[in-house]
């Protein structure tokens, strides 16, 4: 009787501050509180996609070659800022955006959340700011988004460049991410997890190669954490992961005709470097490097790395890259 009456107890204790927690947290981040806070604000724009706002930062000249920088899953564009101004001084007209649903973005309800529909919101992002063709750069999720935008809106990827990009639905196959898929559970776990600092520590020595480690510090953590923070934001999240669905990229990438550059972290343990093999094999016109001691995130991790092989690629028409083999990189061939 007393274990029955304990079991009540703390049962009652714990649904007392999942509804607390839910109760308390904030609808949404509020972007005129938050501005002075976020890195690049002063390149920060809104333009209204689909009847969406979406958040992206514009650097370099608008005349110049454009380049489209599509972030991955629980991120925003915060994980270029220190790839976009580089490319940027390379000579090209650099647009990182927010998702829908990530970042300072909007993140409504009634959006599907699926890869194709951001897609689609990339595309019309696209043709509201007059780019008719662009090199398309995607990060994990965002690399998931790219190779959509590719096969789906052929004619707006002039180049793509992959990121240890999601191709399949191995990543939310995953203990988690299984867990906060199950209606009613997700909700009452994500603002715990979403929220914890202690968690996204753990996330980021789990994303980042050990030689790495110096990235997480309490800026960074700042900058992942403060779009999350709200209750559109825990929505947003559960819904990707719910409508996840990747497998026919993986399926369809040997239809991608334009020239790929595919760039994968050695360390990778998050998108594991057998993606960026299989999607080598399966896309005719592609060039594959692997980032020595590097983990899943090559654009904070690698950055100068990675501006530098990205403007070798989109300056060569062909797409072309020269094969090094060094402490720093290899070409597969």
């Amino acid at each position: 009787m007393k274990k029955r009456n304990l079991a009540i107890g703390v049962g009652a204790a714990v649904g007392a501050a999942v509804a607390m927690k839910m109760l308390t947290r904030a609808r949404t981040v509020d972007w005129d509180q938050i501005a002075d806070q976020v890195v690049h604000s002063d390149r920060s724009q809104f333009v209204t996609v689909d009847g969406i706002r979406i958040h992206y930062q514009e650097f370099g000249d608008a005349s110049n070659p454009p380049i489209v920088l599509i972030h991955g899953y629980t991120a925003s564009l915060f994980v270029w800022h220190k790839v976009a101004p580089l490319l940027a001084d390379a000579g090209f007209r650099v647009i990182a955006m927010d998702l829908v649903g990530f970042g300072y973005s909007e993140k409504p309800r009634w959006f599907e959340y699926t890869i194709a529909a951001q897609a689609r919101m990339v595309s019309g992002l696209m043709q509201r700011l007059g780019i008719g063709r662009a090199t398309v750069v995607g990060s994990s999720y965002g690399g998931a988004v790219a190779l959509t935008l590719a096969l789906d809106y052929a004619a707006s990827v002039e180049k793509l460049v992959l990121l240890d990009a999601v191709c399949n639905d191995e990543v939310v196959q995953r203990a988690l991410l299984r867990l906060v898929s199950i209606p009613a559970v997700g909700e009452a776990l994500a603002p715990f997890i979403i929220d914890s600092r202690l968690m996204l520590k753990r996330r980021m020595r789990k994303t980042l190669a050990r030689s790495n480690y110096d990235l997480i510090t309490d800026d960074r953590i700042a900058n992942v954490m403060r779009p999350l923070m709200a209750a559109d934001a825990h929505h947003s999240l559960l819904a990707t992961s719910r409508n996840w669905r990747a497998c026919r990229l993986e399926q369809d990438a040997n239809l991608i005709t334009q020239p790929t550059l595919i760039i994968w972290g050695e360390d990778d343990t998050v998108v594991g470097i057998h993606n960026g093999y299989k999607l080598h094999d399966e896309i005719l016109n592609s060039r594959f490097v692997v980032l020595r001691t590097c983990g899943h995130v090559p654009a904070e991790e690698k950055s100068d790395l990675v501006s530098g092989l990205i403007t070798e690629f989109c300056r060569d028409k062909k797409g072309r890259i020269k094969a090094k083999n060094d402490d720093a990189l290899r070409h597969e061939a």
